[in-house]
């Protein structure tokens, strides 16, 4: 909205004409809206998961390499939902996994593996908007491990000890 006085003869008279754009508290409600809409669908498909891979070839010297990865699964149906994730995040890649068992549907990955994009996009986001189920935990581990393999630390035998224990408590549900 654009107000302004106009002296017409002596007398001032209030203009107000209404912006074509939605005003910035309007864009903001609705950005924090997708930022909540995010976070829960996140605490309810997502997955913050570490993988080690033995490569006995491998120029490294203890011959694993620490794999984390946030992923975010879904069926074709939900492709969309997926899509204005990775938009917003701007970073990861969107995988076909086929299925050829019993189920109606394909499922699609949302998956961002690139340390610095996890470093500098995914965990900064989910440390200012917190998950709200159990998987704030997982996340915060998950975080840990990106953070101590960006300082090298599973290069040396007693950090990638420490990552290994770290991710045995991840990712774990008592069912009853």
């Amino acid at each position: 909205m654009l107000l302004w006085y106009n002296k017409v003869r002596f007398k001032y008279t209030l203009i107000i004409m209404p912006s074509k754009k939605a005003s910035g508290a309007d864009n903001q409600q609705e950005r924090l809206r997708f930022i909540g809409w995010i976070v829960g669908f996140v605490d309810g498909e997502g997955c913050f998961t570490v993988s080690f891979f033995k490569h006995p070839k491998s120029r490294l010297r203890l011959k694993w390499q620490v794999f984390p990865e946030f992923v975010i699964t879904q069926g074709m149906k939900t492709k969309k939902a997926v899509e204005k994730v990775k938009k917003y995040f701007g970073c990861g890649e969107i995988y076909l996994n086929k299925r050829h068992d019993n189920h109606h549907e394909h499922l699609i990955k949302y998956v961002v593996r690139n340390r610095e994009d996890l470093l500098t996009k995914i965990i900064p986001f989910f440390e200012k908007y917190p998950l709200l189920s159990a998987k704030k935990r997982d996340f915060l581990i998950f975080a840990r491990i990106v953070r101590m393999m960006n300082k090298g630390e599973h290069l040396k035998k007693n950090g990638l000890k420490k990552i290994r224990l770290m991710v045995r408590r991840m990712n774990n549900r008592k069912f009853r």
